[in-house]
C-alpha cells in the first residue's frame, strides 16, 4: 500500500477504500464500519466550525479506550486542531492542569472520569462532551450548545442527496504542523507536553506498515488494550490499523490476564503489542509453573525430549495468545531477563522494541527471526541513534536520537526543550551502549544511575531485574541510603496468600533471597538489606514503577 506524505490524506484514502469494514468496535459492544466513523467525523467538524473553532485550536480527550475516544481524536487532526490525549488514571487536578496548560477549548471525556473532574476548574472550555456518546456534560457558549441540538439537521443539509466517500475532504497536514500534545506520564518528573508534529506520527504509520504490513490484511482483528492517550497504544494499535483497514476492538476497560486470554481466543490476532508486565504476568501464571520441577528441568536437558517439551509449551504460549500470532511485540520498559530468557528458550516470535513518548514513539526495533536478545533492536528507519560514550560498544552513555520521529519540543518549556534538543539530537536519558551490529542495549536511566562508595557507577534497573527473578517478589525498587544500597519489594501476595505464610516466613525468604543475590553481584553493588512493603508501588499508566516517589 502506497502512503500518502499526508497523514490526514491516509485517513481520507482509507476511510473511502474500506467504507464497508468494520473499523472499529467496543468489546462486548457496539461495532462502527469506515462509513459510520466518517459521520460521526463529518458532524464533529460541522460543530467545531459552528462553535468558531480554527485549525490550530485545541481539543483534549481523556477517557478508557474506546470507539469514540478514536473518533473524537481523528475529527480533531483532520479539522486541522491539536489533540491532547489526557490519560485518564491521571489525578483529577493534573487532568485539571494539562487541560488549562494546554489551551484546550473542547474537552473529551468518559463517564468515570467525568465524575472525578470539576469544570469550574476549567474555565477556559467552551465546551465539554461525553466520549460514550457525544452529549454535551457542560455547554459555556451558546453557539456551542445551538451547534449540538443542530448538528444532525446541519449534516443533512450539507449532505442533502447522501453521504459517500466522495464527499469527504480532510485537512492537508504539513509536516512540521502541530498534531499532538501529549502529556507523559511522568515516570521520573512532573508531565511535560510533548509536540508531535504530523511527520512523527506519518513516520510511525510508515514504520509500523514496514514492520507489519505485509503480515495483516484488510478485516484482520487487532485487540487495543494499550491506553491511546499514550503514543505507543496509539500509533501501533490504532493509526496504522485504521489506515491500513483492520478491524479494532477496544477492550474499553484494565486489561486483567483473564480479560486478555477471552479477547486473544475470540479476536485471534495477528500481532499483539503489549508491555512487559502482560507478558510477564502470563507467563509466570501459564508457563513457569509447569517447568519448575526438577523432573521437567532434566527433561528439557535431554535435546530430543528437551525439544519437544520446549514446542510444547510455545505453542501452548502461543495458543493461549489466539494462535495466530506473527510476533509480540514489547516495549514500554524493560523485560526481565529470566522471562526473555525463557522465551528465547523456547523459540517464541517475541522482539523488545525502544521508544519514548518524544519520537511518538519509535526509536529501535529489530524482527523476531533477527532480534537480539537483551537488546532493544536497531535504530529505526529514518531514525539515528548513537552512544555519548568514548567507547560506544562497551562503555554506558547518554542514547542521543535524530531523526524525524524526534518531538518539535515541549510545549511551553522552552528550558526544558533547550536542554533535551541539543544540536539537532534528542537526549534520551537512558544509558547504553551500541554493539557492531548497530544493536541497542539500554543499561538504565541517568538519573536512576547510582554512584557507588568508590566512584563506581551502579545500575539499580540491573539488580532490581535479578531480584524480581527471585521467591515471592512480584515488584522491587532499589534505593540508596547515604552509602547502602536498600531494596525495596512487594511480594507476590497471590503466592504469599496460597501457602499461606506468615510474615515471619516471608521474612526469612527475602533474606535467603538477599545471600544469594548478593552472591551474583559484584560487591559495590550488594544490597545491605530487603525492605517489605504492604502496598504495590505507585505507578504510570504504562505500568512504570514512579521511582522518584520512592528515591528522595
Amino acid at each position: 500500500m502506497l502512503l500518502p506524505n499526508s497523514l490526514n490524506k491516509c485517513f481520507e484514502a482509507s476511510v473511502a477504500s474500506h467504507w464497508n469494514l468494520v473499523a472499529m468496535s467496543d468489546y462486548n459492544g457496539e461495532n462502527f464500519t469506515y462509513k459510520h466513523v466518517a459521520e460521526e467525523i463529518a458532524k464533529l467538524h460541522i460543530l467545531f466550525e459552528e462553535a468558531g473553532l480554527k485549525p490550530g485550536d485545541k481539543i483534549a480527550i481523556c477517557g478508557r479506550n474506546q470507539s469514540r475516544w478514536a473518533m473524537a481524536f481523528l475529527a480533531t487532526l483532520t479539522y486541522g486542531a491539536v489533540a491532547v490525549p489526557v490519560l485518564h488514571e491521571f489525578h483529577p487536578e493534573q487532568i485539571h492542569g494539562i487541560v488549562n496548560h494546554s489551551d484546550a477549548k473542547i474537552l473529551f471525556v468518559g463517564d468515570i472520569v467525568w465524575s472525578k473532574l470539576d469544570p469550574d476548574k476549567m474555565p477556559n472550555l467552551i465546551g465539554i462532551l461525553n466520549n460514550t456518546n457525544f452529549d454535551a456534560f457542560v455547554s459555556r457558549e451558546e453557539r456551542f450548545t445551538l451547534a449540538l441540538k443542530n448538528v444532525n439537521r446541519l449534516f443533512c443539509e450539507r449532505y442533502p442527496n447522501r453521504f459517500a466517500p466522495e464527499c469527504i475532504s480532510y485537512h492537508y497536514d504539513q509536516p512540521e504542523d502541530l498534531a499532538v500534545i501529549n502529556y507523559t506520564s511522568g515516570t521520573t518528573s512532573n508531565s511535560k507536553g510533548v509536540m508531535i508534529p504530523y511527520r512523527a506520527l506519518w513516520s510511525n504509520l510508515r514504520f509500523a506498515a514496514e514492520v507489519y504490513g505485509t503480515h495483516s490484511k484488510e478485516g484482520d482483528n487487532v485487540v487495543s488494550m494499550l491506553p491511546l492517550a499514550h503514543t505507543y497504544g496509539m500509533s501501533f494499535e490504532f493509526i496504522f490499523e485504521f489506515v491500513y483497514g483492520l478491524h479494532i476492538t477496544f477492550l474499553t476497560k484494565m486489561p486483567t490476564p483473564r480479560i486478555l486470554m477471552q479477547a486473544f481466543a475470540e479476536l485471534k490476532p495477528v500481532v499483539l503489542i503489549c508491555v512487559p508486565l502482560i507478558l510477564e504476568k502470563i507467563v509466570r501464571k501459564a508457563i513457569l509453573p509447569k517447568i519448575d520441577n526438577p523432573k521437567v528441568r532434566l527433561m528439557l536437558r535431554t535435546p530430543v525430549v528437551g525439544n519437544r517439551i520446549r514446542k510444547h509449551i510455545c505453542d501452548g504460549l502461543k495458543e493461549a495468545l489466539g494462535g495466530n500470532l506473527y510476533e509480540v511485540i514489547i516495549g514500554g520498559s524493560a523485560l526481565n531477563k529470566e522471562i526473555e530468557d525463557l522465551l528465547h528458550d523456547i523459540g517464541f516470535n517475541y522482539t523488545v522494541g525502544y521508544g519514548a513518548t518524544e519520537c511518538s514513539p519509535i526509536i529501535g526495533y529489530e524482527d523476531w527471526h533477527k532480534f537480539v536478545p537483551g537488546s532493544c533492536g536497531k535504530a529505526a528507519p529514518r531514525m539515528d541513534v548513537i552512544v555519548n560514550s568514548e567507547d560506544p560498544q562497551n562503555v554506558p552513555g547518554e542514547i542521543l536520537v535524530q531523526g524525524m520521529n524526534v518531538m518539535l519540543g515541549y510545549y511551553k518549556n522552552p528550558e526544558t526543550t533547550e536542554e533535551t534538543l541539543q544540536g539537532g539530537w534528542y537526549h534520551t536519558g537512558d544509558l547504553g551502549v551500541i554493539d557492531s551490529e548497530g544493536n541497542i542495549f539500554i543499561r538504565g536511566r541517568i538519573k536512576n544511575m547510582l554512584l557507588g562508595s568508590n566512584g563506581q557507577n551502579i545500575y539499580p534497573e540491573e539488580i532490581e531485574d535479578k531480584l524480581v527473578s527471585m521467591p515471592m517478589v512480584a515488584e522491587t525498587v532499589v534505593i540508596q541510603e547515604n552509602e547502602k544500597l536498600i531494596g525495596l519489594v512487594y511480594p507476590d501476595m497471590d503466592q504469599v496468600q496460597s501457602l499461606e505464610l506468615r510474615p515471619d516466613d516471608l521474612t526469612a525468604i527475602m533474606n535467603d533471597n538477599l545471600s544469594k543475590l548478593n552472591e551474583i553481584l559484584p560487591a559495590y553493588e550488594r544490597l545491605a538489606e530487603i525492605r517489605i512493603r504492604e502496598e504495590e508501588f505507585e505507578k504510570t499508566p504504562k505500568k512504570s514503577i514512579k521511582r522518584y516517589l520512592y528515591t528522595k
